[in-house]
């Protein structure tokens, strides 16, 4: 009898199991039947430009889906998390994480500097062996820092001079030298993507105002709580369908790719970034987590897999957004008031992967052009990676526009961020999975350093104005499971249609 409910247990376990984690194998199958899919169309078939993007045309529509829920995402997260912590407690978890994500992106960028420095991927070849691909962006420093890049500069012409012109003979054997000014003028234009870090401000500011406004603000706060909620069961429903969108994302990109000799020619630099986010993902930052945290990590890390794997896939961290907030919310329990307040900041600056990637990209075409760094030019290229890491948009590709800002910085021909681009979309995948994981490693981090803050927010005691935050205790017996946040003078039941964690009702 025992060993049959042994048995019996064991396979209610395995059933358990695929039922909690089906979306997760799903996707992993999805993905080893894409690699298989797109060999095989690329063997077999030969497909024109046009019916290329027809085939990839289902994971398009995964990658609309996902960018669709980004904005109401942001926007109902952040003003709900920053309107359930007053000022204070805003200060102090945003400069948590703010610390934090410097602290990483400095570790990542010495990494990647070690590494690089260490096996010298540059120094065996020579630029003009490897083939060029694609242009260089067209930016300046000054203009990523003052946010412009979304621009794009356009030439004024000079004045044209009207009626009639005397000309002047220069006298026999004279030089004359010429200084011509060119004037520009900055001309919108559209961009990938969305303007997150001025969203989130805006958000930050707006969540604040509606947590002071008392009874006039609770309108306010349900409906942006209920559009949270909303936008969570939609993201619930387009992952669903991720496990199609990325089989045909994979398998059209093997299709895209015309030259596969380009990854033996640029092997050892690519094995070089990757060890890098390689120890960087399953040792800096885990002991990080293990040091404040006293947890197991790994397992921490497993809770974000299907996260992971979706960021490896699709290469952006703003639109694996809403599944990191699915997975940290509902594998790893951390406060939703942390996730709403960290996540959508982390997406945005916290950038550990392409830090590390564009230190190694900018030493290794050093290298290539034998152009020796003294101690000044590297300290340089490890602020300046670590600045435009800040500033790079949250799409794919987006460090070869701030790789071109490291190159100006020491010297180095910007023109030369082509030798990169031909791998940079592999390369791309996996720093983009770095910077995903760092976020959530911030958001479990940041709950543990902000533990008593959230602890004092869930004291239960009478309803006190000057404390916004106190949990009411003036309810009947028979609404005890109603015990509500008071803030600003108003209440939230826990039966209104806001989701929570074990320690948290937003």
């Amino acid at each position: 009898m025992d060993m049959m409910g042994k048995k019996e247990r064991r396979g209610w376990d395995f059933k358990g199991l695929l039922k909690r984690n089906w979306l997760l194998i799903a996707t992993i199958v999805s993905v080893l039947l894409g690699i298989g899919l797109g060999v095989v169309v690329r063997e077999y078939a030969s497909l024109s430009h046009l019916h290329k993007q027809y085939f990839g045309f289902p994971g398009e529509i995964l990658m609309r889906m996902l960018k669709l829920v980004i904005l109401p995402l942001i926007i109902s997260s952040m003003i709900t998390g920053v309107a359930a912590l007053d000022s204070e407690v805003s200060g102090k978890i945003g400069l948590r994480a703010v610390v934090y994500y410097f602290s990483t992106t400095i570790i990542a960028v010495i990494l990647g500097i070690v590494l690089v420095m260490t096996i010298k991927p540059g120094v065996s070849q020579e630029a003009e062996h490897i083939d060029r691909t694609g242009t260089t962006p067209n930016v300046t420093t000054v203009d990523t820092l003052l946010d412009l890049y979304k621009t794009k500069r356009k030439e004024l012409e000079p004045p044209k001079v009207k009626g009639n012109t005397t000309i002047t003979m220069f006298p026999p054997l004279s030089t004359a030298v010429m200084n011509i000014t060119k004037d520009y003028k900055i001309v919108g234009s559209y961009s990938d993507g969305i303007n997150v870090l001025g969203l989130i401000v805006f958000c930050v500011a707006f969540g604040l105002v509606i947590g002071k406004m008392g009874e006039r603000g609770r309108i306010l706060l349900e409906f942006f709580d209920a559009l949270n909620e909303a936008t969570m069961r939609l993201v619930q429903i387009i992952m669903c369908y991720m496990p199609v969108g990325i089989l045909f994302l994979i398998a059209a990109k093997i299709i895209e790719v015309e030259d596969w000799e380009i990854f033996r020619k640029m092997g050892l630099y690519m094995v070089t970034v990757l060890s890098g986010l390689a120890i960087h993902s399953t040792i800096c930052l885990p002991l990080i987590y293990f040091a404040i945290v006293r947890k197991n990590p790994y397992t921490f890390t497993l809770g974000m897999a299907q996260a992971l794997v979706t960021a490896l896939m699709i290469s952006s961290s703003s639109a694996t957004l809403p599944v990191t907030f699915r997975c940290a919310e509902e594998n790893l329990r951390i406060d939703k008031r942390i996730t709403r307040f960290v996540l959508p900041v982390g997406a945005t600056i916290n950038m550990d992967g392409t830090a590390l990637y564009e230190a190694v990209a900018a030493i290794f075409i050093a290298q290539l052009n034998d152009y020796s760094l003294d101690v000044g030019q590297i300290v340089t290229i490890s602020i300046t990676a670590t600045v435009a890491s800040i500033g790079a948009a949250g799409v794919p590709n987006a460090g070869l526009v701030t790789m071109v800002i490291v190159l100006t910085a020491v010297g180095l021909p910007a023109n030369d961020v082509t030798l990169i681009v031909a791998v940079d979309w592999l390369l791309d995948r996996f720093r983009t999975m770095i910077n995903v994981l760092g976020d959530a490693y911030g958001a479990g981090i940041v709950q543990k350093l902000s533990r008593r803050e959230l602890e004092r927010m869930d004291i239960t005691s009478d309803v006190d104005v000057t404390n916004p935050f106190v949990l009411e205790t003036t309810l009947d017996d028979e609404e005890c499971e109603k015990k509500s946040y008071v803030n600003g003078g108003f209440t939230i039941d826990k039966t209104d249609a806001i989701s929570f964690t074990e320690t948290s009702q937003f």
